[in-house]
């Protein structure tokens, strides 16, 4: 009998144990993947919690000090650079190991750059920020400059990619992902693909994905291409947000596709320019319905939110939207019957919050802050300069294109010198240099408090490190908590504690609660209780021991869920 007692006692103190990870777990998804990460890969946690690898080398090969390298070790890892300059990548750049966060904010000096092969996302929890992806023609790679599918929680932010020989930049196809405040330019158009003239921004999409803020300039076509649910049949499952962006100088195409799904295209920033075909200057998206010769049945289309966008020189589609959007001739064919108005909804997609502005505000805030803008390179400043003046400082592409559309990165003079200076001291090399660890009170001698979260009681201490460097551009952006109060009512805004003796449950939240459900561990409702308060106390019934559910739903139809122990 005494042994039954203490194997029970060890089993409680075992869930318990379970409980207090699992909350630790749900109070680290809660926190953003930093200060100003924002739609759906807004959560992602990349190499949070786990080892620093430094890059001191611009090498590409399986040495310790290389890019490659560090992203080939397993387990959490957030990689820094000890080093700025060009890496020229010897073969594709494929991330395949998870949880990682790459910080090209840290490089010392004009930061990194990926040139000759593509640099493909393959893993989960992914953090990829102030890098840039310039592929280029020099090494014959018919590819993108960055892309992943079939993935989750993934977010780019502030990068800036160029020079591919297909698409720039496309992610589709993954779940949770965001890409944020990105510059996208200068697809190579008559290049050395096998299919000849291409000059593509990307494919995008996903299955809850967020593009917002970015910069899509000189592409020919695909600005970008929306994907639609082609490759999985599941229409119902793509949701797409695309707010905030900038779309200057398209050539033949501006948006188009969308074969399936929901999509908000609100608030965006239509500008053309010399390389812009005159019978599509005011073009802001052309529907495609499927042809069937994928996963999905033909005849299949998306339906769309379409808002607020802002198009240069016309006040016709300004003010009524819906008069940039054609259908494509694939629903003569495939879906004769359907009409504009079919794929038109009145109301918004309810999605991942994002910080929204009119397209005009966006149009400033992209200019100054979007790309590797911690420190621009001469690439970043030219694009920027010629959307401004609606101008193509290179009118001569280099095999036939022009007007700032090109077909080969030596017409606009290649990569430009990235130079380096020396990073700062790290004595105890947790990724923290010396005197930011003394000016915040902590010990440069103690590896150990890297993960400690002392500095702002939300982030650990690396990672306030890292989010301090780009700080400025973060908040003038105007995404950003500017208070550590603030962003900890974001980050855990649910609080629940079971009174073992009472039995009873009080219950806490930042918003209004409207209902509260108790499940069994094997996911039965046990019961529900509706309310209209931010707190709640609730006695609950009779319950044997064991682990329970508590599921919290707020006025905005969000759902919290927390565990726990009856004994």
């Amino acid at each position: 009998m005494k042994q039954m007692k203490l194997l029970i006692q060890s089993i409680l103190i075992c869930i318990l144990i379970s409980l207090l990870t699992v909350s630790a777990f749900a109070q680290s998804n809660d926190l953003p993947a930093f200060p100003g990460a924002e739609g759906y890969g807004k959560y992602t946690t990349g190499g949070r919690g786990g080892q620093v690898i430094c890059v001191t080398s611009l090498s590409d090969d399986y040495a310790p000090g290389t890019l490659r390298y560090a992203l080939y070790q397993s387990g959490s890892r957030i990689i820094e650079f000890k080093i700025s300059g060009t890496i020229q990548l010897k073969s594709d750049l494929k991330i395949t190991k998870p949880d990682v966060t790459i910080a090209g904010q840290t490089a010392p000096g004009d930061g990194i750059c990926l040139r000759d092969y593509p640099v493909i996302v393959e893993a989960d929890n992914v953090i990829i920020r102030f890098i840039r992806f310039r592929m280029g023609d020099a090494a014959k790679q018919q590819d993108d400059a960055l892309g992943g599918r079939n993935h989750k929680n993934i977010i780019i932010d502030h990068c800036s990619a160029s020079w591919s020989t297909d698409e720039c930049v496309s992610f589709y196809d993954n779940q949770n992902f965001t890409l944020q405040w990105c510059i996208i330019s200068e697809s190579l158009r008559n290049s050395i693909h096998e299919k000849g003239s291409h000059g593509y921004g990307g494919i995008w999409g996903g299955e809850k994905a967020t593009f917002h803020h970015n910069l899509l300039a000189d592409h020919d076509s695909r600005n970008p291409r929306f994907c639609g649910s082609r490759y999985t049949n599941q229409p119902d499952e793509e949701l797409v947000d695309y707010r905030n962006n900038v779309i200057y100088n398209w050539g033949h195409n501006s948006a188009y596709a969308g074969e399936g799904g929901s999509y908000n295209m609100v608030n965006n920033y239509y500008k053309s320019g010399p390389a812009t075909s005159s019978s599509i200057r005011f073009r802001i998206l052309q529907p495609y319905a499927d042809d069937g010769s994928n996963q999905q049945p033909a005849g299949t289309y998306g339906h769309l939110y379409i808002a607020g966008n802002y198009i240069e020189n016309s006040s016709n589609v300004t003010n009524n939207n819906w008069a940039g959007v054609s259908l494509h001739s694939s629903f003569a064919t495939y879906a004769p019957n359907v009409t504009v108005s079919d794929l038109k909804e009145n109301n918004e997609f309810s999605v991942e919050p994002v910080k929204t502005t009119s397209a005009q505000e966006a149009y400033q805030d992209v200019l100054s802050y979007a790309g590797a803008s911690l420190v621009r390179d001469t690439v970043d400043k030219r694009i920027v300069h010629d959307t401004q003046t609606g101008t193509a400082s290179y009118n001569d592409g280099g095999n036939g294109s022009t007007g700032g559309t090109i077909d080969t990165q030596t017409a606009v003079g290649g990569w430009p010198e990235l130079k380096s200076t020396t990073a700062p001291a790290d004595s105890d090399e947790d990724g923290m240099p010396d005197e930011w660890e003394k000016a915040n009170n902590l010990d440069p001698n103690n590896p150990n408090d890297a993960q400690e979260t002392t500095v702002d009681g939300a982030y650990p201490n690396v990672e306030v490190y890292l989010n301090s460097l780009v700080a400025d551009i973060m908040q003038n952006e105007g995404s950003v908590a500017t208070a550590v109060g603030e962003l900890k009512k974001n980050i855990d805004p649910l609080k629940v504690v079971y009174n073992q003796r009472t039995k009873k449950l009080d219950i806490r939240h930042t918003r209004t609660i409207v209902k509260i459900e108790l499940y069994s561990v094997t996911g039965t409702l046990i019961k529900t209780f509706n309310t209209a308060q931010q707190t709640q106390s609730i006695q609950l019934p009779a319950l044997k021991k064991g682990v329970y559910i508590v599921r919290v739903w707020n006025d905005q139809n969000r759902a919290y869920s927390r565990k726990i122990l009856n004994y």
